[in-house]
């Protein structure tokens, strides 16, 4: 499947004193052109000190030339990598020559397109190469490199195994319908889609946490006034980011803070105390922290801790938010000590923002919510996810079609099943889909 065009891009790795700029090319003519520009021949996997010359044989720098031969490359073709002193008047210079020897300017992700293109990657694996690079902690960036390992398409992979297996067995079985057997009651066959589901279910569960991780955890402040949540704030980003008072109605609008927290990215929101107010701009700032409240991934219930009672208003914002965290802050003045209970509507922590008793079990719950906590992560994307979710809709189709004995129905429910979960590693694409993947990428990847 690879391509026949020679194509280059520029990437200056580091800048200031001893900074180093790479220009690599990458197809059947990489390697004619290395050679030209080095004036000598390359040896696979051997690094080479000369001097660049361009056309007319004027000096550019003195390098490094490296040649990666096909198919022991990235992009499973002919790889040539040119390493110069990274200034831009350098880089600029010798990709001028290269691209007067016949090569061109790269695409955004033509490189990693051209990998996935040659069997070197599956589009899973290509797409965590770019959240590799985007990675924004520590945590995000073991997940992405999971999926470059390959752990998010061999789960992926196993799953679609079943649901092949599973789909063959129901095609040959229609294929003898004169045998009067209803082989749609067979229990291999239940059993077979019953264990499908529970391992794409198992799937769908660590991919979200996967995109959580890498797209970070948008967790929002939401209480009463007064109950300490810009207090709460102000201890997770460890400064003084919002302003506290014991008037009632101080925080009106949204204030929103990027953190790294113990090496997981969250987006934290505090918002207007929750309450009855017929002052026009506080009741704006409620309208506001009820429409923030919608979008979260997770709903940081702050309590007062002298107070077991949820204010209705917090308890009506809080209908149909299915992750919350109960907080139950300013636990010192109710001469209480910090614990963690697990009940029915969630986890309860009891801890005071002001004194710092109990943070450390809240830290753990907000890496544990953002998936930072599991083992194996891996990341995801929001295609992934919706692809994994039109998969177990395909499923519970084909499983209520197996109920009422049609048979042709649900092979058809498998087979779109198989089609969606195919498009996450590629098995099954569409060149729109892979334009729209690589467009995102930057030049040289």
């Amino acid at each position: 499947m690879g391509t026949s065009t020679d194509t280059i891009a520029a990437i200056a790795t580091a800048s200031g004193a001893g900074g180093i700029g790479i220009v690599r090319l990458s197809g059947p003519r990489a390697r004619a052109i290395g050679e030209t520009l080095a004036g000598s021949t390359l040896e696979s996997r051997r690094a080479l000190h000369r001097c660049f010359r361009d056309a007319v044989g004027d000096s550019i720098d003195d390098g490094i030339a490296l040649y990666f031969q096909a198919p022991h490359s990235y992009t499973g073709e002919d790889v040539v990598e040119l390493q110069v002193h990274g200034s831009t008047p350098v880089l600029a210079q010798l990709l001028r020559a290269c691209l007067a020897l016949g090569a061109r300017t790269a695409r955004p992700g033509e490189f990693t397109e051209r990998a996935f293109l040659n069997d070197k990657l599956d589009l899973a694996q290509a797409e965590a190469v770019a959240d590799l690079i985007a990675a924004g902690s520590e945590a995000a960036a073991r997940a992405a490199r999971r999926s470059l390992d390959g752990e998010f398409s061999r789960r992926v992979q196993e799953v679609l195994e079943c649901l092949t297996r599973l789909r063959v067995l129901v095609e040959a079985m229609l294929d003898f319908p004169e045998e009067g057997i209803d082989f749609l009651a067979e229990p291999h066959i239940h059993e077979g889609l019953t264990g499908t589901v529970a391992a794409l279910a198992q799937l769908r569960r660590e991919a979200a946490r996967g995109l959580r991780l890498q797209n970070g955890l948008h967790a929002v402040i939401v209480g009463a006034p007064n109950t300490g949540k810009s207090s709460l704030l102000n201890a997770l980003a460890a400064e003084d980011r919002a302003i506290v008072a014991e008037i009632a109605g101080t925080t009106r609008d949204l204030l929103r803070e990027s953190l790294d927290l113990d090496g997981v990215c969250l987006t934290l929101v505090d918002t207007a105390g929750l309450r009855d107010s017929t002052d026009i701009v506080e009741a704006e700032g409620i309208r506001r922290a009820r429409a923030e409240l919608s979008r979260a991934d997770l709903a940081l219930a702050v309590l007062d801790a002298r107070d077991p009672e949820v204010p209705q208003a917090l308890a009506t914002a809080l209908q149909g938010q299915t992750a919350v965290l109960w907080l139950h802050n300013k636990a010192d003045l109710a001469s209480q000590s910090a614990r963690t209970e697990t009940r029915a509507d969630g986890v309860h922590l009891w801890l005071s923002a002001k004194t710092g008793i109990g943070m450390e079990a809240l830290h753990s719950a907000l890496r544990a919510a953002a998936g930072a906590e599991g083992e194996g992560s891996f990341s995801a994307r929001a295609r992934h996810v919706a692809a994994l979710d039109e998969t177990s809709a395909a499923l519970d189709r084909a499983q209520a079609r197996m109920a009422e004995g049609q048979g042709e129905l649900a092979a058809e429910e498998l087979r779109l099943g198989q089609r969606s979960l195919g498009e996450i590693t590629g098995v099954l694409a569409a060149d729109d889909l892979l334009g729209r993947i690589f467009s995102d990428f930057c030049i040289g990847k």
